[in-house]
């Protein structure tokens, strides 16, 4: 510690707004008017009387998880006989030919129909908590939909252009 005396504060340092009016010899105001007692507290704009309902929304968001869950269910089947739907793409897409990667076909099948079915539950799951909290949910449905066929569509092809037969079609262009 040093010897030397700390500087002075400066004015209204640390002196209240009293002590202030005071050193300027200022007189301390009056109140203009007698002041009304404060109205009771009201209740808060939270209350569930408050909350919207949001019944258009509730609607739409059940009518597409009810779409979803209709497109999976028909797309289920066509996943588990992936030779079928490989038949289906090539004649689409123009590519002639066989599918004979049969085996990875099954395996890859089989995994885009589960992911189609978890990505729907998933889906629906967010959708109702979302729901029951009160929050805007017609969106989650597109989005979970367009997630979980992104996902799908990449199991999809993997057998695809795994099968020689095919790659070959497609790079005669016939």
């Amino acid at each position: 510690m040093s010897d030397e005396p700390r500087p002075r504060p400066q004015y209204g340092e640390y002196a209240t707004p009293e002590e202030q009016r005071a050193a300027i010899r200022q007189p301390t105001p009056e109140p203009a008017a007698p002041v009304d007692p404060p109205h009771p507290p009201t209740a808060p704009a939270t209350t569930v009387a408050a909350r919207p309902t949001r019944m258009a929304d509730r609607v739409i968001t059940l009518a597409l998880l009810a779409y979803g869950l209709f497109t999976v269910i028909g797309a289920i089947p066509q996943l588990v006989d992936y030779g079928s739907f490989a038949k289906t793409w090539m004649e689409v897409a123009g590519v002639s030919g066989e599918f004979t990667n049969t085996d990875q076909g099954a395996l890859w099948g089989g995994i885009g129909a589960t992911v189609f079915a978890v990505g729907w539950l998933l889906t629906a799951i967010l959708s109702w908590c979302s729901l029951s909290r009160g929050r805007l949910s017609w969106w989650i449905p597109p989005v979970g939909a367009i997630v979980t066929f992104l996902i799908v569509s990449v199991c999809l092809v993997v057998p695809l252009f795994g099968d020689a037969d095919l790659l070959r079609g497609i790079a005669l262009g016939s």
